[in-house]
């Protein structure tokens, strides 16, 4: 399952560094100037799962492989981008792309980092980019609905739902508001999706603070934390600064630099975290000697659609699943005894797969 992520926001809020941080790369140049970031790099992000690890201790798995998530650094946004400004208009083509958007909000104050809007207001960065994606979704309905309408009025079934979805965006985008407001049933997701809305798309406001703020946040970040709220949003705080730090180092120097900051975890794993869950995503297990692999589903989907991010194959010849609660396989040390205490169960079509699951699909070839 491909998921992509962009991260956004204005010139020199941090997000080359962030995106350098989670790739462990260089790739984005994150230099003290606007448009440094020419291309949007992307890069594959492994999900952190310390369950993984425990399940591959326990089956002796020679390989371990999480689920991943693509993040897509979008180059510095500015007033105007929806018209052109600022390179706007091919950026925000290629977020239209992806599956959700993480905003980068500048939450830390420093002389020496200049600001295109030279002040430091995290709500009013938030709002530049957002205003920008509006505008956008609104140019974009705009022109398409004068001939949407004349189909729907020629008895189109599917124009007439295009109409409907049109009109729901359009309302809350004149009055200032992101598509995301907008409730849309079950049925209507699929067309909605089609309307390819920028300001529809899940959102995560990132707050990117300075080093002692790390753990707690600051007023800043508070202030994005209640916007968040307000727009249907996520939002999660961490320090791009550390994170970026912590990426060149060998895991038992993270443990002693964490510690030394008085930090649990880098903050690049709760961001991951959030973006997964955003998306509505969780994960189940397969396990041998072999490997351990995490697979990412949709959560509500059924036996035979998580077999199918497998291989096509398996959902389509799916005969039954058998599962074991990741507690129960951890508990009983394992599937042989999980099986012998009778907590591996044999599951139908109609399962609908729990996060955790440790799974092995029977199929017909």
């Amino acid at each position: 399952m491909a998921l992509k992520v962009a991260i956004v926001g204005l010139p020199n809020v941090g997000k080359s560094t962030l995106f350098n941080a989670l790739t462990k790369t260089a790739a984005a140049q994150a230099a003290n100037y606007p448009f440094c970031t020419i291309e949007p790099n992307t890069g594959d992000v492994a999900v952190p799962e310390p369950r993984l690890d425990v399940l591959a201790a326990i089956a002796g798995s020679k390989e371990i492989i999480p689920s991943r998530i693509t993040f897509v650094d979008i180059a510095g946004l500015v007033r105007g981008a929806s018209k052109g400004e600022g390179l706007g208009n091919q950026f925000l083509a290629n977020i239209r792309d992806c599956d959700a958007i993480a905003f980068v909000a500048r939450c830390f104050v420093d002389d020496d980092i200049t600001h295109v809007e030279n002040r430091i207001d995290p709500i009013s960065d938030l709002e530049i980019i957002e205003t920008e994606l509006m505008l956008a979704d609104l140019e974009s309905l705009e022109k398409r609905v004068v001939n949407v309408e004349k189909k729907a009025k020629g008895g189109d079934k599917e124009a007439q739902t295009t109409l409907r979805l049109i009109n729901m965006a359009l309302t809350p985008l004149r009055a200032g508001k992101p598509a995301r407001v907008v409730e849309v049933s079950k049925e209507d997701q699929k067309a909605w999706q089609m309307l390819q809305l920028l300001t529809s798309l899940p959102a995560l406001y990132v707050s990117n603070v300075d080093e002692n703020s790390a753990d707690k946040g600051n007023e800043l970040s508070d202030l994005v934390a209640k916007r968040a709220a307000e727009d249907n949003a996520k939002a999660v705080v961490i320090s791009a600064k550390i994170d970026s730090e912590l990426a060149v180092l060998d895991p038992d120097e993270q443990a002693e630099f964490l510690e030394s900051l008085g930090l649990v975890e880098p903050g690049l794993n709760r961001l991951i975290r959030e973006a997964y869950a955003l998306l509505g995503l969780q994960s189940y297990f397969t396990v041998g000697p072999k490997e351990a692999r995490a697979w990412t589903i949709h959560i509500g989907d059924t036996a035979p659609q998580a077999a199918g991010v497998i291989h096509t194959d398996f959902e389509k010849g799916f005969i039954r699943a058998e599962t074991i609660a990741y507690d129960d396989f951890v508990a009983l040390k394992g599937e042989a005894k999980a099986r012998e205490a009778g907590k591996l169960r044999a599951e139908g079509k109609s399962y609908v797969v729990k996060d955790g699951d440790v799974m092995n699909f029977l199929f017909s070839g």
